[in-house]
């Protein structure tokens, strides 16, 4: 088919059984459309199947014609299942506190097209980089938290997710921790980054107190936002190497740099939709 045709992405998982993958592709070929790239993963702890399929439809065709299309084929296994098409750039709130880099970053690989994504608001409990969000052109809402402002502050949290239609929101370092509600709300479309030292160097300054341990790596996660704090399903992991020569304030640096990398791959795979849950893991059609 020409490049101009539409061009989706079919993902699923069900328990998993033989002529999955001969019924999605007939299922498919019957619709018209034509498989540009599949991945699939049997997981034999779990018995689940998961599946990525890139389409491309036929002229003229629609997202609503396609899942109309599949849905018979979805219910016959019990599939959960989602049609995403791939001319429409996910919306991306981002949430950020006093440490820029990873917003700095999301927001130039969105510049660059690195990451195809929106970004209509960036929200901070602090005014420090309102410049920044200015210079990129996106709304910057000033929320600050505090015990008695936080309920108030969430609610106007949610709020902005439903007026602006987000489709996921990232904590690029923003250091309050969300309630169990909110988090209920967000479930599999909020994404967290954090050092990889949990849980053995907890609390403030976590690089300083590796430093004291003589650490060797430095690593960062990113990952789905649940009410256990930064316990959710691991997306992706980034890791360095230091040595004793290495000062705290170095770690740091190096320590930016990985949790850039890290949140940036997370988030470009959910937006091209590569990431499907298994329980408490993931599945990364990478």
């Amino acid at each position: 088919m020409p490049e101009s045709s539409p061009q989706y992405v079919l993902t699923l998982s069900c328990a998993d059984r033989p002529g999955i993958v001969h019924a999605v592709a007939g299922r498919l070929a019957g619709a018209g459309c034509n498989i540009q790239e599949s991945q699939q993963f049997g997981d034999p702890f779990t018995g689940r199947f998961f599946m990525r399929v890139h389409i491309s439809g036929p002229a003229g065709s629609g997202v609503a014609a396609l899942r109309e299309e599949f849905a018979a084929t979805a219910a016959e296994f019990g599939m959960e299942w989602a049609v995403h098409d791939l001319a429409v750039r996910p919306r991306v709130l981002i949430l950020v506190s006093k440490q820029g880099h990873c917003l700095n970053d999301l927001l130039f690989r969105r510049e660059t097209g690195a990451l195809k994504i929106d970004v209509p608001a960036i929200v901070s409990n602090h005014p420090d980089f309102a410049a920044l969000a200015r210079w990129h052109n996106v709304p910057f809402h000033h929320l600050p938290v505090t015990p008695d402002t936080k309920p108030e502050q969430e609610e106007k949290l949610r709020a902005l997710v439903e007026e602006q239609r987000i489709d996921l929101v990232v904590l690029a370092r923003y250091m309050q921790v969300l309630s169990d509600d909110l988090c209920r709300h967000l479930a599999g479309r909020a994404i967290n980054i954090h050092h990889s030292f949990l849980p053995s160097f907890k609390g403030a300054r976590p690089y300083h107190q590796a430093h004291a341990r003589g650490v060797k790596l430095i690593g960062a996660t990113a990952h789905y936002v649940t009410g256990a704090l930064d316990e959710g399903p691991i997306i992706e992991q980034e890791v360095a190497r230091v040595d004793h020569t290495d000062s705290p304030d170095e770690m740091v640096a190096v320590g930016r740099d990985v949790e850039c990398l890290a949140l940036s791959r997370a988030v470009r795979w959910h937006a091209e939709h590569r990431v499907l849950l298994n329980g408490d893991r993931t599945v990364v059609f990478d």
